[in-house]
């Protein structure tokens, strides 16, 4: 579900203040009829504003079992995240781990990695603060082109680094929950 559904066109601007933002939060997630979830992905912009608040106080009630957090390696990335991670423990939310994303370029051409982004980042910072680190998912052309596409990574392209990334996760996730 995005505001952009909603808008007239694909070029409107959404210039909203808190409480109309708190609003649209609140009812994306207490009027949209979600149906059963094995999970529900909500992508913030980085820091700890209104709408990061919005979404833990309205999400409270659901018992969520945490965030993920996702980070790019270079450092003025990891001095957002560290306020973030400092927020979800004040309003006790429980984070999950810490992706590093962008985290090196494969060549298409030649499997060379290329770290465009420096490395390692969002894995030092999992290791600073006692959180575990999920994996890295590095930058991909594939990725964005069937993203520009409307087309399914999933489907389309199974031998990519970064749904094997993303793929690796979510399985030992599943063998977590059901352990």
């Amino acid at each position: 579900m995005s505001i952009g559904f909603l808008l007239p066109d694909k070029d409107s601007a959404v210039i909203w203040r808190g409480p109309k933002k708190t609003a649209m939060i609140k009812q994306f997630l207490t009027d949209v009829c979600w149906g059963n979830l094995d999970y529900l992905i909500i992508d913030t912009p980085p820091g700890t504003s209104d709408e990061h608040i919005s979404v833990c106080e309205y999400l409270k009630s659901f018992d969520p079992d945490g965030a993920i957090i996702v980070t790019t390696p270079q450092s003025v990335s990891l001095i957002d995240v560290r306020k973030e991670i400092s927020f979800c423990r004040k309003i006790g939310l429980n984070i999950i781990g810490i992706f590093e994303n962008m985290s090196g370029f494969k060549c298409p051409h030649c499997s060379e990695c290329t770290n465009v982004f420096s490395t390692g980042g969002g894995e030092s910072l999992a290791e600073q603060w006692n959180i575990p680190f999920l994996g890295r998912i590095p930058l991909d052309p594939s990725l964005m082109s069937s993203c520009d596409s409307g087309t399914s990574h999933l489907n389309e392209l199974t031998e990519s680094d970064s749904l094997k990334a993303i793929m690796d996760y979510a399985v030992s996730l599943k063998k977590e929950r059901n352990s």
